[in-house]
């Protein structure tokens, strides 16, 4: 058998190659072939990323054929900085990168680290999330950012990168559900919306905290309408209890919107 390889056999009978090195103490699996040359060809590339000082993270993914980019990046980040984790991240000055595909590099503060390598990034329909107890979150979620939440509207990259997570990258604009910030004459303000069977706009507010409860409001008075939709809850933390009732209790709400809810409810 050639060196760092071994055979095995499914359980069908199935002969197939696995290949593995050892590195710094450590057996490190480099996966499975379906060929003992296949299977050397992985163990060479493994060889060569963890010997030879002239492979970088530049030049890493033209100088592999058989090993996953996964792989790749874990060996190449085990010989530079001295740290083996499973996930594809690559340690940099002051932040960290995660190798979503070879081609895709997305950048995180180091504060960041132990939960990305033990939580695989995966990316669906264009979202970025992880799977966490069971659920999937996206990755946005860490920041504050809501769901369904549109770039450039809701939150923005400070310097236009849209694969740079680090935090002073993320601008948030809106931070709550149906908020949306306005800017007329140099003075912003916070238009809400919500949406059933179509927007509709439930008043302009003076600040983004005041918006969000009218949200809340607009949402109590569609389930007392009898509308059955599930409607998020703004949380405002910023705001005592009894402010926030007082707001909640004040706050005008468009004569448009309780009119289309009195037909609702006959």
């Amino acid at each position: 058998m050639l060196p760092g390889v071994y055979s095995a056999t499914k359980k069908d009978g199935t002969l197939y190659y696995r290949a593995s090195i050892n590195f710094k103490n450590k057996h490190i699996s480099l996966g499975s072939f379906s060929s003992e040359t296949d299977a050397s060809e992985a163990y060479q590339e493994a060889l060569r990323i963890l010997s030879d000082a002239s492979v970088t993270v530049d030049t890493l993914f033209s100088d592999c054929s058989r090993l996953s980019h996964d792989k790749a990046v874990v060996l190449l980040n085990f010989r530079c900085n001295g740290l083996y984790c499973k996930n594809p991240i690559y340690l940099r000055k002051g932040y960290f990168s995660y190798f979503l595909s070879p081609t895709l590099e997305l950048k995180f503060d180091i504060d960041d680290l132990f939960y990305y390598s033990s939580h695989k990034i995966q990316k669906r329909n264009g979202h970025l999330f992880v799977n966490d107890y069971g659920m999937q979150y996206s990755i946005l979620a860490r920041y504050g950012i809501k769901p369904y939440a549109v770039s450039g509207r809701d939150y923005q990259f400070a310097n236009g990168d849209d694969t740079d997570y680090r935090y002073s990258n993320i601008i948030i604009i809106n931070r709550y559900h149906g908020v949306f910030e306005v800017t007329k004459h140099n003075i912003k303000k916070y238009k809400v919306l919500i949406h059933i069977n179509g927007n509709y706009k439930i008043g302009t507010y003076s600040s983004e905290e005041k918006a969000a409860i009218a949200y809340n409001k607009a949402a109590d008075l569609a389930k007392a309408a009898g509308i059955a939709k599930k409607f998020p809850e703004n949380y405002v933390d910023s705001y005592s209890p009894k402010k926030y009732a007082e707001v909640y209790t004040n706050l005008h709400i468009s004569k448009r919107y309780l009119d289309y809810l009195s037909v609702i409810s006959g």
